[in-house]
């Protein structure tokens, strides 16, 4: 009996145990379930912040996307497309055909040496289409240019051409024109403007001559300046075109046209003469100062050039300033280009056999 109840004792014992652990089971379930929707929740959240990351990662990447193929349109749309420019032309503009692509800038970081080989092509170029190229002046002699320069202050070479007749022919040498009467003068220089200021230079320019160089237009820069009304630019013209004496002419289509090509930034005309001498031999200044102040007269024009009828368009920093278009530059030619007369009423031959016509005289039509 001992041993039974023993045995009960532990039988009863394992049951109450049993008992307490299917008790515990409910209570464990019951705190899971209760510890449930806590867990849930916080799960929920965490994968709805990592939802909400992944999202705004996705947004910027997208923008970022966005963002860079707006830049690439932008520079798509800012960048420059290449434009059309004439190839080189001959001497006969109207004559010209075809068109090349070019960048319509050259280097941005031109070397000395690439500006040396671009101004000397131009000037090549430019004797091409000039070869007749000459001092735009009718004169005979040193004086008639030496004061026919000085007179075309201000004024046309051809209105210039069509006034000194008179004055030459009533006053042929230094000594006449010294001698003259002002008021004489003045009468036929009116037609060239500021007549009274330009009388008073060349009837002084005739007396220094005849005081100090027995009537002779000296042939040295340092003695021609010293005359009233002559600077270093009336200088260079009668050394370069009376006495063969090389010199570059500063005037204002030179000045305008070599700083449109970017061979100098100077302003002074001292200066630009300095710089543009430079980059060429001296034995070229003369035809080049031609060459320049041709092309200036006659298509490369202050307000309006006419780009699309420029032989040396491809070598132009300055091309579309003017009109692109060919007919219609073409319309913007002067003189010979144009079709039109000369400057000068009695031109050389040479420009004569290209097809130039000589100016009418003054009064004519």
């Amino acid at each position: 009996m001992p041993g039974g109840a023993v045995a009960g004792g532990r039988k009863a014992a394992a049951g109450a145990e049993a008992g307490g652990a299917e008790k515990a089971a409910p209570a464990k379930k019951k705190a899971a379930s209760a510890k449930s929707p806590a867990t849930k929740k916080a799960a929920g959240a965490k994968t709805a912040a990592k939802k909400a990351a992944t999202t705004k990662a996705a947004s910027k990447k997208a923008a970022t996307r966005k963002a860079g193929a707006t830049n690439v349109t932008t520079k798509k749309a800012i960048k420059k497309k290449p434009v059309a420019v004439p190839e080189k032309a001959t001497a006969d503009v109207k004559g010209a055909s075809g068109v090349k692509t070019v960048s319509a800038k050259p280097p941005a970081a031109e070397s000395r040496t690439a500006l040396v080989r671009r101004a000397r092509r131009i000037d090549r170029e430019l004797a091409e289409v000039f070869p007749y190229a000459h001092p735009e002046l009718d004169f005979d002699n040193p004086f008639q240019l030496v004061v026919a320069t000085v007179l075309s202050a201000q004024t046309t070479d051809l209105r210039v051409n069509q006034t000194t007749p008179a004055l030459f022919a009533k006053y042929p040498t230094p000594e006449d024109l010294a001698a003259a009467n002002p008021e004489e003068v003045e009468e036929i220089l009116r037609p060239t403007g500021f007549f009274r200021a330009k009388t008073k230079s060349v009837m002084g320019l005739s007396k220094a001559l005849v005081e100090n160089y027995g009537g002779e237009v000296p042939g040295r820069l340092e003695d021609l300046v010293k005359l009233p009304g002559v600077g270093r630019k009336t200088a260079f013209v009668v050394l370069g075109n009376a006495f063969g004496r090389p010199g570059i002419t500063v005037d204002t289509h030179f000045q305008r046209l070599v700083r449109r090509w970017q061979w100098t930034e100077q302003t002074d005309p001292d200066k630009i003469e300095a710089e543009i001498g430079a980059l060429f031999p001296k034995s070229d200044w003369t035809d080049l100062s031609h060459h320049v102040i041709w092309h200036g007269r006659r298509i490369c024009h202050a307000r309006k050039p006419a780009c699309g009828a420029c032989p040396i368009a491809p070598l132009c920093p300055a091309y579309g300033e003017g009109e692109t278009d060919p007919e219609k530059a073409k319309k913007l030619l002067k003189y010979e280009k144009g079709g039109f007369p000369g400057q000068r009423l009695n031109p050389p031959q040479s420009y004569l056999d290209a097809g130039g016509k000589p100016a009418p005289p003054l009064g004519a039509g």
